[in-house]
């Protein structure tokens, strides 16, 4: 009934050597339960587990649990099956956004350049932890302190529900919106989105599919990236190839809200990004150094090992920095368990070096620099600091106060 390295007596997690109780993909889709199949049916049979996400101590309940085993590809091909199917007045127009970290994935397994293996998923598609975690264990002394910055998923969320939607002359309840992350905490992030009120209560993300059930589909399919028709990233838009941001192997913008905040405050133009390992690879701080003084000091903090050392320090007020850029993967999103895995499970070492290097050599855009970015701040959000900007890009947190053993866990 625990994680592999969970030390608390009982929790909600089950793992995959667990009875025949574990909440998988196999719960019936809407589509079976109507006696509906498909073409694409039996490609529908990836399972998944709560072992396979990092949210713990209770953080997952029996209804989120149902909700969590259905965000598969069965909801996925059930759409699709329906859109060939029924009259076309009842379609929904299906919309996919991909992670950044997805992409080094799917460009190592199927020995592409980034910008190739780009195009033919998006010809090949035409054929979503410790937010979770903060909230339902930490509670109130940490969820003050968290960025009330919308994470990218629920920010693409909006922006094709809402954007999108109007560009199209659709409401947001026509999309069907499918994110392709590298991990398992993407589902539960989509389950917790608040739904803003232009969305009309549709969620930002209908489906979260991992690369590696993508990858899966592909397989069972017997169609790969590489057989796939090649198709443009942007659509009528005329940039070329992938580009990503500044940073490590995160969806992160610790290195952006660094120099942004070097320059704001301290008048500090700074090129170059220095990270310096702490306790491990995974913990490392940046500093700013003005007149022999430290000014700004930052740190990233991935795996669940490091974030429960920065969590004591912080209430012991021994806490010495000004921001923390916190992931629940050891490794950062490269790692996350949807895509960088064994077929038995295990860390695959071999492919995470190799989506390192791809993902390095991919070039780096500020995202202040792009005109496209400028053009959604106008015509989307009526300004950068605009009341709208603040409800569209910014959230609140809920704390649920648990008791002081909450830390215990030993991982």
């Amino acid at each position: 009934m625990k994680c592999e390295h969970c030390t608390r007596k009982e929790c909600s997690k089950k793992t995959k050597t667990d009875d025949q109780e574990n909440v998988s993909a196999d719960a019936p889709s809407p589509a079976q339960e109507n006696g509906e199949k498909g073409e694409f049916h039996k490609l529908a049979d990836a399972k998944i587990f709560l072992s396979d996400c990092l949210a713990c101590d209770s953080c997952v309940t029996a209804e989120e649990g149902v909700q969590l085993s259905q965000q598969n590809a069965k909801d996925f091909f059930r759409v699709l099956n329906l859109n060939k199917k029924c009259d076309t007045s009842k379609h929904k127009v299906l919309v996919v956004s991909v992670c950044p970290q997805s992409l080094p994935y799917f460009a190592a397994k199927f020995n592409l350049s980034v910008t190739d293996a780009s195009r033919r998923l998006c010809g090949f598609l035409k054929s979503l932890g410790w937010v979770r975690y903060a909230e339902r264990v930490l509670g109130r002394p940490i969820t003050a302190h968290l960025c009330t910055a919308k994470s990218p998923q629920q920010v693409m969320g909006s922006l094709v529900k809402d954007y999108f939607a109007r560009q199209q002359n659709l409401s947001p309840e026509k999309i069907f919106h499918v994110i392709v992350a590298p991990c398992y905490d993407k589902k539960l992030e989509a389950l917790q989105e608040s739904l803003p009120p232009a969305l009309h209560g549709s969620r930002g993300a209908d489906c979260v599919l991992t690369s590696g059930e993508i990858a899966q589909i592909m397989e069972q399919g017997d169609l790969s990236v590489r057989d796939a028709a090649v198709d443009t990233l942007f659509g009528d838009l005329k940039e070329d190839k992938v580009t990503r941001h500044d940073g490590a192997s995160s969806d992160g913008h610790l290195a952006h809200i660094f120099r942004h905040a070097a320059k704001e405050l301290f008048n500090e133009d700074v090129e170059e990004v220095t990270y310096r390992a702490l306790r491990n690879k995974d913990f490392q701080e940046v500093t700013l150094e003005k007149n022999g003084e430290v000014v700004l000091r930052f740190a990233a903090a991935y795996g669940f090992r490091n974030i429960q050392n920065m969590i004591l320090k912080l209430k012991k007020g021994k806490f010495p920095f000004h921001f923390v850029e916190v992931l629940a993967c050891a490794g950062g999103c490269l790692n996350g368990r949807g895509q960088a895995q064994t077929p038995d499970g295990h860390a695959d070492k071999a492919l995470l070096r190799q989506m390192e290097g791809i993902y390095a050599d991919i070039p780096v855009r500020r995202p202040e620099s792009s005109a496209h970015v400028q053009e959604l701040y106008q015509e989307w959000l009526e300004g950068i600091n605009s009341p709208k900007a603040r409800e569209v890009l910014h959230t609140t947190y809920q704390s649920q106060e648990r008791g002081a053993h909450s830390l215990d866990i030993k991982w």
